[in-house]
């Protein structure tokens, strides 16, 4: 059975260029090195995907749409379904010094920022510099080497990917329990400081409210501890489901909110 559009899977993929069999993009830390395309700043290993929803390429999602868990998959993504087709209108002739005060340091292939579009940087002479908006891959044909490792079905485990899609932590290191309708997620210490983490907290909650139907509410709990006790949250220390997940009415809360024990 084919999988259906919103569901959850994790894969590991490489991407390459069909003409020149250059890797551009890989879940795989090894290949990355190997391809010397790797980013000490990037995290590696299998990707969530939710299919249908645009996370990838069309070309890939659409792949996806009528593959099954466990397929290895040979995707060839045209154009039209990748980086779209090349317009010469994207290049741009501008002089060297819109680039600022590092206008000298720029070079040829380089990815600068201009005017809130970012470009490619072809060729530069006589006080002028080309930059091409197009992206770095337009109008390529592309392949993609993918393996669907597995379906994510579970409310704990689909939580856990949700999270860890925008904040990386280790499942080790994170605490989930769930009951019908609500969610409780000890996040680490480590976390708490992450620029940003109150609209990082209300977009992991809703995309758990979309992708887990029941949901209808999700606690995040900050935990703090004197410096002589461990920092890993404990079961036995987590407020219980039943105690704060309904409204002093009966009725059950629509948002996610926030609780620190």
């Amino acid at each position: 059975m084919t999988l259906e559009k919103g569901t959850l899977i994790l894969v590991d993929y490489t991407a390459k260029i069909k003409d020149t069999s250059q890797v551009f993009e890989t879940t795989n830390e090894e290949e990355a090195k190997k391809s010397n395309i790797y980013d000490a700043g990037r995290r590696y290993g299998s990707r969530l995907i939710s299919v249908g929803e645009g996370w990838v390429l069309k070309g890939v999602d659409e792949a996806l749409a009528n593959a099954n868990s466990g397929d290895k998959l040979s995707i060839t993504v045209t154009p039209d379904k990748g980086f779209g087709e090349r317009e010469p209108s994207k290049i741009r002739m501008i002089p060297q010094r819109k680039l600022g005060d590092k206008a000298d340091e720029v070079g040829v292939g380089d990815e600068i920022e201009l005017d809130q579009r970012r470009g490619t940087v072809r060729y530069i002479g006589s006080g002028r510099v080309q930059v091409d908006f197009n992206h770095r891959y337009a109008g390529r044909i592309l392949v993609y080497e993918a393996n669907i490792l597995k379906t994510i079905d579970s409310v704990a485990e689909k939580a856990f990917q949700l999270i860890n899609r925008r904040i990386p932590i280790e499942e080790k290191d994170i605490e989930i329990r769930s009951d019908t309708s609500a969610i409780d997620v000890n996040i680490p210490v480590d976390s708490y400081l992450l620029e940003g983490l109150q609209i990082i907290k209300r977009a992991i909650s809703d995309d758990i409210f979309k992708f887990v139907k029941e949901i209808r509410n999700v606690y995040f709990i900050e935990k703090y501890q004197t410096p002589n006790e461990a920092s890993t949250p404990s079961s036995s220390s987590t407020p219980s489901l039943s105690s704060d997940n309904q409204e002093s009415d009966g009725k059950e809360a629509d948002a996610s909110d926030n609780k620190t024990a």
